[in-house]
């Protein structure tokens, strides 16, 4: 029962991209709740670039929004287009915009019922940022079972190893310590690597020791089930939890595009197969009302995680 987790600051390139799409898409939220909007977002070495689909009453300056977020002197290129008709024909009759899996877990491993090494890398990460603002990471392997941590990583931009060494101490117990095992860096995030948006998918969900879904979540609006099932399946799980005093949940749903039911919606309750509750409007709609996801509150998820913070899908 060995496992490991990673997880990466803010700064990291990829989540600087997750972060510029989903404050786009807030953006376009505030100023029409019925926006549509996929955006993608690649960025590294002075350069960003924004591309995807947009429709919406709503008049958003990217390349302004962009550079509040990265600084002035990064080149900004758009390329967005209207939602295409085919697809909007669908979603206008309340069908998902796309077809994909989604999965939502819960366990009893941790108070936020989420994986163990998880929340150890998530927790680490977090109070090491408090004091290093950087581009950075850090990785937890833990033995699940005795819950004691086996080794620890943790590679952060414009730290002296030993400083760094000594604040992992203070919050975590391991076996090994790895600061900064290649070595002090100094040039760290789009000075020294590109980052695209979407690509974290498993630290943005429960880690690599719990399958994920075929699609990112960041720059998508409600009827991407990628995002909307993925949080619903989550708000599942809890409740088979709790209300079943379970250990572990894992929910499973899948959609077609233009078709608003799933196509498939399947639970693993500590290692047994139930019917999903019939008591769930499982349809893009119907999740949107119940997590409101009409509102502007993307890009406060598109940094560290987006389940086991206390969002609408955690409760």
């Amino acid at each position: 029962m060995i496992k490991t987790a990673e997880f990466v600051t803010p700064k990291h390139p990829d989540k600087v991209c997750d972060f510029i799409a989903d404050s786009i898409l807030d953006e376009y939220l505030k100023q029409d709740p019925d926006s549509r909007v996929a955006v993608e977002v690649m960025g590294g070495h002075g350069h960003i670039t924004v591309s995807g689909e947009i429709t919406s009453k709503g008049q958003v300056d990217i390349e302004k929004l962009v550079h509040l977020i990265v600084g002035a002197n990064f080149q900004v290129n758009v390329f967005a287009t209207r939602q295409s008709p085919e697809i909007a024909h669908g979603v206008d009759a309340g069908g998902a915009g796309d077809q994909g899996i989604m999965v939502g877990f819960a366990c009893h491993e941790t108070p936020s019922l989420m994986p163990l090494e998880y929340e150890l890398a998530r927790n680490l990460c977090k109070n090491i940022y408090q004091k290093f603002l950087v581009d950075g990471k850090v990785q937890i392997t833990v033995d699940i079972e005795t819950k004691k941590i086996q080794t620890v990583v943790a590679s952060f931009q414009n730290t002296k190893s030993d400083e760094l060494l000594k604040l992992v101490k203070q919050f975590v117990l391991a076996k090994e310590y790895l600061v900064n095992p290649a070595g002090e860096w100094r040039i760290g995030g789009f000075d020294a690597d590109s980052g695209i948006s979407g690509r974290k998918i498993a630290m943005d969900s429960y880690g690599p020791n719990v399958s994920i879904g075929g699609g990112s979540f960041s720059g998508k609006d409600y009827t991407k089930v990628d995002r909307s099932g993925a949080y619903m399946a989550r708000k599942i799980a809890i409740d088979l939890i709790k209300k079943n005093h379970a250990k572990e949940a894992l929910v499973k749903l899948a959609y077609a595009i233009g078709k608003p039911n799933p196509v498939m919606s399947t639970i693993i309750l500590d290692s047994i197969i139930v019917p999903v509750p019939t008591n769930y409007d499982l349809t893009p709609k119907g999740i949107k009302m119940l997590l409101k996801l009409d509102k502007a509150i993307f890009a406060q998820t598109s940094q560290w995680g987006h389940f086991g913070r206390g969002f609408a899908w955690d409760k």
